[in-house]
């Protein structure tokens, strides 16, 4: 049967988009905008605001299409703080509307430092959202504001969070950051935390890509080590993962009551089975969070590009995706940019 034009017709549901390593890309980041409203230590000098310009939120719209077109089935949005962007319960619901290949519904997650969340939780889940991701790094108020550097924080998220899981944003996702002398100390308290919040715990091997470049390998705190101190305080068992590219390890408690998961790629990276690709605030596709290479997709829209050369882009692009990253080893380099300016 021949195949319709690539410009009227969907891809068939058979199609998938992978890259010469063999894996299936399915999994979205898009950063809608690399300025945020805290200011946190490991991850901003603070003196940096937004440094690349922002795409409209329907351009936003036209490229995810393209990528979901291709077989992608998961588009997380991100920031920097991308409860800062105008029009973002409208890009959601858009979103909502589309299908995947096959039919489905896109899987739509959204990373938040949750400070604009409690006033957003509603719209957002009826706009059709699923879930939310908050980054919080710490569950004592001082230190919490210590990283933030912004006075109240550590309350106004605790309530967004709370708000979030009553507008039925779940299962919620915490994502602790750890660094060694710094939050550690925040492990056990996290572990209580999750429990008695009902909520899904995150915790993140310190990765070099902050704006300080302040990263040792002696800052990171291992997971081996998070899980033999959570379980001298409460036993945990090792949950079955859900599919080969699940990037947490997941652990629930003795009695079953409540999760852990802890994202490795340092000490136990899992490059062999990754999903994902970025697309960054100003367009660029990042096909790992370390890539030395930008793709300049938006470009490509801005010359006045169709979409069937776009997609062709894509498929070019995520093909020569990095087999993995190389943190740690001897000549590794850092990312020309930092974290908050690549998108979550």
């Amino acid at each position: 049967m021949p195949m319709a034009a690539a410009s009227l017709s969907p891809v068939l549901p058979s199609a998938r988009l992978t890259d010469n390593h063999g894996r299936v890309i399915h999994d979205l980041r898009v950063s809608i905008t690399d300025r945020c409203n805290y200011k946190c230590v490991y991850c901003r000098t603070g003196e940096m605001g937004a440094q690349y310009p922002e795409l409209s939120i329907e351009e936003y719209l036209r490229l995810i299409k393209l990528f979901v077109g291709l077989g992608v089935t998961k588009v997380r949005l991100t920031g920097g703080e991308p409860l800062l962007r105008r029009g973002l319960v409208e890009l959601v619901q858009d979103l909502a509307r589309e299908r995947t290949p096959s039919g489905d519904p896109l899987d739509l997650a959204l990373t938040t430092n949750g400070h604009l969340l409690a006033g957003l939780a509603v719209p957002l889940k009826n706009a059709g959202l699923n879930r939310v991701t908050v980054s919080m790094d710490a569950v004592d108020p001082a230190t919490f504001e210590r990283i933030t550097r912004v006075p109240g924080s550590f309350q106004t998220v605790l309530h967004a969070v709370r708000t979030a899981l009553a507008a039925g944003l779940t299962p919620l996702k915490i994502n602790c950051v750890l660094l060694r002398g710094f939050n550690d100390d925040q492990i056990e308290g996290f572990a209580h935390f999750a429990r008695q919040e009902g909520v899904v715990v995150r915790f993140i091997e310190f990765m070099p890509l902050e704006e300080g470049r302040l990263w040792t390998p002696e800052i990171v705190v291992p997971l081996t080590e998070i899980v033999e101190r959570i379980s001298r305080v409460l036993p945990l068992a090792r949950l079955a993962p859900r599919d080969a590219s699940e990037t947490a390890r997941r652990y629930t408690f003795a009695d079953g009551v409540g999760e852990i998961g802890i994202i490795a790629p340092v000490s136990q990276a899992f490059c062999g089975a990754c999903s994902r690709v970025r697309l960054t605030s100003d367009g660029k596709i990042r096909t790992c969070l370390f890539s030395q290479v930008e793709h300049d997709l938006y470009g490509r829209l801005r010359s006045g590009a169709g979409d069937p050369e776009l997609r062709e882009y894509i498929v070019q692009t995520v093909n020569g995706k990095e087999a993995r990253h190389h943190i740690g080893e001897p000549g590794f380099l850092k990312p020309s940019r930092s974290m908050v300016h690549i998108g979550g």
